[in-house]
């Protein structure tokens, strides 16, 4: 099952979605400029295969919901997302909120 909804933080709009998988969950929240992702996201896929997309991406692990995702230490971030000031050890609500 996939689920989708728009979601507010701070005032400022996003798009929360859920896939449900067998033994799994995956789980995004994102803007126009990048987003967080649950522990599927392969940060240094990103950073090293990818570079030249300039992806601004974090990934926290051990998240079920997105409410888990949005208050989660992120584990990781890739190197365009520290260009804004994003971080590992950030939650991801405040990752969120540098992605103007």
């Amino acid at each position: 099952m996939i689920s989708w909804e728009n979601i507010e933080v701070q005032g400022r709009k996003f798009s929360a979605v859920t896939v449900r998988l067998p033994k799994t969950t995956l789980l995004t929240v994102s803007n126009h400029v990048g987003y967080i992702m649950c522990g599927a996201l392969d940060v240094n896929l990103l950073n090293e295969k990818l570079s030249d997309r300039k992806i601004i991406a974090g990934r926290a692990v051990g998240v079920k919901t997105i409410e888990e995702l949005l208050e989660a230490p992120l584990e990781s971030v890739t190197t365009e997302a520290v260009s804004l000031g994003i971080v590992a050890g950030m939650r991801g609500v405040e990752a969120l909120l540098k992605m103007k």
